[in-house]
């Protein structure tokens, strides 16, 4: 049995309350938290804890919310925790080196992707905008560089056809704290070892944003459809319909062709619109003021707005 760690454990969004919410299942001691600041959120734009915050005010441990680690006032609080190890999960902040030195074990990180494919941000919807055949959860030690620290140990998932960015990214929130708590176990024994990561194969991930989103019908309905799912539920593909916005949450690629943006067919099944090579059948619309619908409820109820030889922009 591993002895019990002090533990500090930073991270901010539900993926990095699953990390912490396996750790509070062990002998290790949480001896503090670190998330982001709260932030607004919401129709009223409240002030909102993050998820992990909220984890750790229900196991009252303590949380610290700094703007940043770059000032001697936050890393010396953050030594007097005398931590043997931090553990890293989507915080949102960047480690200075002299807070990757503080703890005796260092500073280790769960990354949503199997590096050095994805670096960066958004990791997880990047795999599925890129086709790429496989995700997972490559745990390192941590260094200065962003995401480029030694590799302690990797765990893969397929990606799937019908994948989502939520899809995957719950898949990888299941797995990444089981690969961090054998690798803890293994730090604390001495017997992992790193291994360096190949900088040559290294790929970023560029943080989301919601004009990435728009989507570009002269693209391939290929690369358009994995787009769609990468983007689902956030931030969501959405185009221009007669002048209204619609969001776009699943598509299937089809046969057709016609300039790109034109409704080709809509039934049931779809709404089948042309783009710069085939075409994609639309199964699942969200128009203004209403909920994401599949698209032969929206057929029944609103056939006349989507008529063949009309333009989506």
């Amino acid at each position: 049995m591993t002895d019990s760690l002090r533990i500090i454990f930073a991270g901010t969004p539900e993926f990095s309350a699953e990390h912490l919410k396996a750790l509070l299942g062990t002998e290790h001691q949480i001896v503090a938290v670190y998330t982001q600041p709260d932030r607004p959120s919401g129709r009223g734009q409240k002030l909102m804890p993050s998820p992990v915050k909220q984890l750790a005010l229900q196991h009252e441990i303590p949380v610290f919310q700094p703007q940043t680690l770059r000032d001697s006032d936050a890393q010396a609080q953050l030594a007097d925790l005398q931590a043997d190890l931090m553990v890293v999960v989507a915080y949102g902040l960047i480690l200075p080196q002299a807070v990757l030195d503080t703890p005796r074990l260092g500073c280790i990180n769960s990354h949503a992707s199997l590096l050095p494919r994805w670096r960066g941000a958004a990791p997880i919807q990047r795999a599925i905008e890129a086709g790429d055949a496989e995700s997972g959860v490559t745990v390192m030690q941590m260094e200065a560089g962003l995401d480029t620290g030694p590799m302690l140990l990797k765990v893969n998932t397929a990606i799937s056809d019908d994948d989502t960015g939520g899809s995957l990214h719950d898949r990888l929130a299941s797995i990444g704290p089981v690969a961090v708590l054998e690798a803890i176990n293994g730090l604390a024994a001495g017997t992992l070892v790193g291994e360096v990561q190949d900088d040559s194969l290294a790929t970023y991930a560029h943080k989301l944003n919601k004009e990435q989103a728009r989507i570009d019908w002269t693209r391939p309905a290929d690369e358009l459809q994995r787009l769609i799912r990468a983007f689902n539920p956030t931030p969501i593909c959405h185009s221009t319909l007669n002048g209204a916005p619609i969001k776009v949450l699943s598509a299937e690629c089809s046969e057709g062709n016609g300039v790109p943006g034109t409704i080709l067919d809509a039934s049931k099944q779809g709404l089948t619109v042309a783009c710069g090579t085939g075409a994609l059948l639309l199964t699942r619309l969200q128009l203004p003021g209403g909920k994401a619908l599949g698209f032969a409820d929206l057929y029944n109820s609103r056939r006349d707005q989507f008529s063949v030889g009309a333009v989506l922009v």
